[in-house]
C-alpha cells in the first residue's frame, strides 16, 4: 500500500517515476491564465493567516463548504465569524471532500509551502493554524515569495481594456523579482451589450483613451488603442468568456446601428446582440493576429445561477455551472471568417462542458497551419474539469485527434498564490499517462523522446508559443 501523497503520488509505473523526477519536477512554470491581483503582487501582499491565503475569494472551497452544511458567514465571511472560525469550518470540510481534488490540493499546498504533512481535520486544525501562522509571521510567505518559491517565470493576469496597468509597470521595475507579470486583454464588458455593465464600461474606456465614444467607429478605435497600449506593456494574450459562441452574418453598418441603439438605452434583441458580438469579435481577432497574440476562448460557462445569492454576494462567489450550448457550427464559422481574411490568430479553445473536448479538437484541426506549431490549441482542463479525470480526458482527446506533443500545458486559473501545486499535479498525471503507454508497449521506451515531450508540455511549448 502506498502512503498518501508520497514522492510517487499518481506515478504508477517506473517509467512515470523517471519521467517526473528526472524531467518534469524542476521545470519552471508559465502561468498564462490566472486571476491573481497585480496590485497584490506589486505591494507584496502578506498573509496574516491561512484563511487569508486559502479562503478569501476561493469559490472552489466555498461550494463544498456550503455542501457540508456550513452557514454562509463561515464560508464567505461575516461579522460573526473570525478567520479562525472559518479555517476550522474548512478543516471540518476537508475530510468530507475525499474524492474531490480539493482534498489532495489542500494537503499538497500544506506540504510544499509549509512542510506540514498532517492530515487536515478538526483535531489537527489548531496545530496547523498555529504552525502556518507562525511561519507567515516569520516572513517568506508574501505574494512574491510564494511566486518565486514556485519557480514561476511568467504570470498573465486578467485585465479589462480600461485598466491602467500601473501595477504591471511597477512590477517590471522591481529589483530582485525576476518573474514577468504581464496583462491579458479581456474585453468581455465591451461585448456584453445587453448587460448593465456595458454603459459604465464605455465611460471607463472614454477616460482611459481620453476620447468620446459616440459611435461604433470610435469604439473600435478606442479598443485598438488599448490593445496597442497593452502590447507595449508586454501583453501577448487575450481572453474571452463566451457563455455561448456567437455567430451571425452581419455587416459593420448593422453592428454600428446596434451599438447606437444601445448607446441611447434602446432594447437590443438576442439576434442583434449576436451580430454585434460577431463583428466585434472578428475585429478583435484581426487585431490580435496583427500583433502575434494568442486568443483564448473560454466557452460554455453558465454563470451566477442563484439570483438571490447574486444579489447578496455578487458574481464569482460559487454559483456558476456548466452550460450545454451548441458549439461546433458557430465556432467553426467564427474561426473560418477570420481565416478567410488571413486574420486568424493563435487560438486556445476551452469548454467548461467536457462533452465538447472532441468537438473543439476536431474544429481546431481544420485551422492549423501557417507554419506555427500548434497554432490552434485545445485548452487545458478548466474549472470544474481540472480534476484527475478531467485532465486525463483532455489530454487523451488532444492526443487522439491532434498533437499532444505541441500542447502548451497547464495553467492555474486561480486567485490563490498557493495554487501552483496544480502544475505539479498536472505534470504527475502527464508523466503517468506517457509512462503507461510505454509500459504497455503503446509507445517506445525512449526516455529522450518521452522526457523531451514532458519538458515541452511542462514549459518549453508555452515559452515558444506565447513569445513573452
Amino acid at each position: 500500500m502506498k502512503a498518501f501523497l508520497d514522492d510517487n503520488f499518481l506515478l504508477n509505473n517506473e517509467t512515470a517515476v523517471r519521467l517526473y523526477h528526472d524531467y518534469a519536477k524542476t521545470m519552471p512554470i508559465i502561468d498564462y491564465h490566472c486571476h491573481l491581483s497585480p496590485q497584490e503582487i506589486y505591494e507584496n501582499k502578506r498573509f496574516g493567516n491561512l484563511t487569508e491565503a486559502w479562503l478569501y475569494g476561493d469559490h472552489y472551497k466555498w461550494r463544498v463548504m456550503r455542501a457540508a452544511g456550513f452557514a454562509e458567514e463561515l464560508v464567505t465571511g461575516g461579522p460573526g465569524a473570525s478567520d479562525y472560525d472559518r479555517f476550522l469550518a474548512w478543516a471540518k470540510t476537508v475530510p468530507q471532500s475525499l474524492g474531490n481534488p480539493l482534498y489532495q490540493w489542500s494537503h499538497l499546498e500544506l506540504q510544499r509551502f509549509f512542510g506540514i504533512y498532517d492530515l487536515i481535520n478538526e483535531k489537527t486544525a489548531p496545530a496547523i493554524w498555529e504552525s502556518t501562522k507562525a511561519q507567515m509571521e516569520a516572513g517568506g510567505f508574501a505574494a512574491r515569495d510564494l511566486i518565486s518559491k514556485s519557480n514561476v517565470k511568467v504570470i498573465c493576469t486578467t485585465d479589462d481594456p480600461a485598466d491602467s496597468l500601473e501595477y504591471h509597470a511597477g512590477i517590471a521595475k522591481l529589483d530582485g523579482f525576476d518573474t514577468k507579470v504581464l496583462p491579458s486583454f479581456r474585453p468581455d464588458k465591451g461585448l456584453e451589450i445587453n448587460r448593465p455593465t456595458f454603459l459604465p464600461w464605455l465611460k471607463r474606456m472614454e477616460e482611459a483613451t481620453q476620447s468620446g465614444i459616440t459611435d461604433y467607429d470610435k469604439l473600435l478605435a478606442a479598443i485598438e488603442s488599448r490593445i496597442s497600449f497593452f502590447h507595449e506593456v508586454g501583453c501577448r494574450v487575450s481572453d474571452h468568456a463566451l457563455d455561448f459562441v456567437p455567430y451571425a452574418e452581419t455587416t459593420k453598418q448593422e453592428a454600428a446601428a446596434i451599438f447606437a441603439k444601445a448607446l441611447q438605452g434602446g432594447a437590443v434583441s438576442f439576434e442583434e446582440e449576436n451580430k454585434y458580438k460577431t463583428y466585434t469579435l472578428l475585429f478583435l481577432g484581426a487585431q490580435y493576429a496583427q500583433r502575434g497574440w494568442a486568443m483564448q476562448l473560454h466557452i460554455n460557462a453558465l454563470r451566477s445561477n442563484n439570483t438571490r445569492m447574486l444579489r447578496e454576494l455578487g458574481p464569482d462567489t460559487g454559483y456558476d455551472s456548466i452550460n450545454d450550448s451548441s458549439v461546433a457550427f458557430p465556432l467553426m464559422k467564427l474561426l473560418d471568417s477570420l481565416e478567410q481574411d488571413n486574420a486568424l490568430p493563435k487560438t486556445i479553445l476551452y469548454s467548461l462542458n467536457a462533452n465538447d473536448n472532441y468537438i473543439l479538437a476536431a474544429v481546431m484541426g481544420s485551422f492549423q497551419g501557417g507554419g506555427v506549431p500548434g497554432k490552434m490549441q485545445l485548452g487545458s482542463a478548466w474549472w470544474f474539469n481540472d480534476t484527475k479525470d478531467g485532465m486525463l480526458d483532455q489530454m487523451k482527446a488532444l492526443a487522439n485527434v491532434g498533437l499532444l506533443s505541441r500542447f502548451v500545458g497547464m495553467l492555474t486559473d486561480s486567485r490563490s498564490f498557493l495554487s501552483y501545486t496544480r502544475h505539479e499535479y498536472f505534470r504527475r498525471l502527464l508523466c503517468n499517462l506517457l509512462g503507461e503507454w510505454a509500459e504497455n508497449g503503446e509507445a517506445p521506451h525512449d526516455m529522450e523522446l518521452l522526457g523531451g515531450m514532458v519538458q515541452d508540455i511542462s514549459y518549453n511549448n508555452a515559452k515558444a508559443y506565447f513569445g513573452f
